[in-house]
């Protein structure tokens, strides 16, 4: 029964051609704000990896 009220919710947001609304912008920022915060996430564990692998390279294979 929910499964049926959510599909016919976004149906209905999908047909919608009145323009964005305030809550779904504010859907749409919050959407954006947690892919880049994914992204930055991802991008500075990445970073630390290859900064943590340049240091031990430079010490001679002792960790930094």
């Amino acid at each position: 029964m929910i499964m049926q009220t959510i599909k016919a919710s976004v149906v209905k947001f999908i047909n919608d051609e009145d323009g964005l609304t305030v809550v779904e912008y504010a859907v749409a920022g919050g959407l954006v704000t947690a892919l880049v915060v994914g992204i930055f996430t991802t991008l500075g564990t990445a970073v630390a990896a290859k900064m943590q692998t340049l240091c031990t390279a430079i010490n001679g294979g002792v960790a930094c």
